[in-house]
């Protein structure tokens, strides 16, 4: 860190910002249940923002470049770096902004198994979890991988900035395959900030019942508006809709025209929505302190969040970029109960999607389960497409609960009067 700011300042450069971090990471892959390979890394990167100023037409003007650096670089090859970045900003000229303010503070440590356990035991703890769910009858795990990733952080700035903190996670992939009466896999993913072991067996669990059913699934789903039920990852996209509507860098440009005090989910019938962003360092990677920001409080914008530039393009405190949020609900319904009434509940598509500037979400449907008299019957083919502008109004979340690495809320969201396209339409 000391070289980098030495040779910053040799060429020339007098405001920047260096978030560099060291990561020690334990990787298992395995081909059904058998370890192929393991892995411990430790890498070192520093990402290095450089400002430049500017004037046109008696404005003064700010420009930032990013490069990524390695300590093994000699000074020569890191200094031809930073002169090429400073040289390129000089190209992408921005309104002027002040950067970040200075924080000084001592290493903030992370508590907690994950973090002080070593980072291939916590794999093997985590790969044992996933594959005890791999015990049902015409399913199986097909492949997977593991990786756990401790990582010290360190930001300092030209201003005066030196923060440093100590995270750890857990994230990994998997493949679930049923091969009768159809061949088909379903691929999933998970990442915690805990050693949750008993939510990733649940998880798999889950997926290995859902490929088993994706296999029998039929295509008999017909068009038409029905009440949806989407369940975890799918509500986190959907409900993240509001957590992009009033970032700064959406409202600053006027893709969006949310401001704080708007009642942005408007009448309802329904639920009243209420949304906090989860701070998961306590320092962004621009240095800014991050802390629990209420976001919406039952359906009523109460903050702008984002990076430094943005919110002080608007005039607000900058609060860095979130990657986790909650939705405070406890919800009205079990998920059991949302079962029991005629529904669709789309488990899994080909590519859900969430666009925050119309609101349309939805995406073509690869597992689904039609509810009607009582019965539950798998379906494949069709597509949602859904408007949460619309569907706020007659929200109903599910008191049983859902967390990962970015989402803490309702397992279950139910959405009423969704248009479907079903594979009657594919047919015609």
């Amino acid at each position: 860190m000391e070289r980098i700011k030495r040779l910053l300042k040799e060429a020339g450069i007098s405001d920047y910002i260096v978030y560099g971090y060291s990561e020690r990471t334990a990787e298992l892959f395995f081909v059904k249940k058998q370890l192929d390979t393991r892995r411990i890394k430790d890498v070192e990167k520093f990402n290095v923002t450089v400002y430049r100023t500017g004037e046109k037409d008696g404005k003064k003007l700010r420009a930032s470049t990013d490069v990524t650096v390695l300590a093994e670089m000699t000074d020569a090859e890191l200094l031809d770096a930073f002169k090429g970045a400073y040289f390129a900003a000089q190209f992408a000229m921005n309104p002027y902004y002040e950067l970040p303010d200075p924080v000084t503070a001592p290493l903030r440590e992370a508590t907690g198994k994950l973090a002080e356990q070593a980072p291939e035991l916590s794999a093997g703890e985590m790969a044992k979890a996933l594959f005890a769910a791999d015990c049902e009858e015409g399913a199986f795990l097909n492949s997977a991988e593991v990786f756990v990733i401790q990582k010290r952080a360190h930001v300092v700035s030209s201003r005066g900035a030196d923060v440093s903190w100590v995270e750890a996670e857990v994230k990994g992939e998997y493949v679930v395959q049923a091969k009768e009466p159809e061949d088909v896999e379903m691929y999933r993913d998970f990442a915690y900030t805990e050693l949750n072991t008993d939510a990733l067996t649940a998880q798999a669990k889950e997926a290995l019942m859902f490929v088993r059913d994706r296999a029998r699934a039929q295509k008999i789903l017909k068009s038409g508006n029905y009440d949806v039920i989407l369940t975890d990852e799918n509500v986190m996209m959907t409900l993240w809709f509001y957590g992009d509507r009033s970032a700064a860098h959406m409202i600053y440009p006027g893709y969006s025209s949310w401001k704080v005090g708007d009642d942005v989910q408007g009448e309802t019938r329904g639920e009243r929505i209420t949304l906090t962003l989860r701070a998961l360092a306590p320092y962004s990677k621009e240095g800014i302190p991050m802390r629990d920001l209420r976001l919406l409080e039952n359906g009523v914008m109460c903050a702008t969040h984002g990076s430094n530039r943005f919110c002080r393009y608007l005039g607000v405190e900058p609060t860095g970029d979130y990657r986790k949020y909650s939705c405070d609900n406890p919800g009205t319904m079990s998920f059991a109960e949302m079962k029991k009434r005629p529904c669709l509940w789309a488990v899994t598509f080909s590519g859900f999607e969430m666009d925050a500037f119309s609101g349309h979400f939805g995406g073509e449907i690869r597992l689904a389960y039609l509810i009607e008299n009582g019965r539950m019957t798998p379906v494949t083919g069709g597509s949602i497409n859904g408007s949460i502008l619309e569907a706020q109004k007659d929200l109903v979340f599910s008191t049983d609960r859902y967390a990962e690495i970015g989402y803490d809320g309702p397992y279950a969201m139910l959405l009423k009067n969704i248009p479907v396209a079903g594979t009657d339409a594919e047919e015609s």
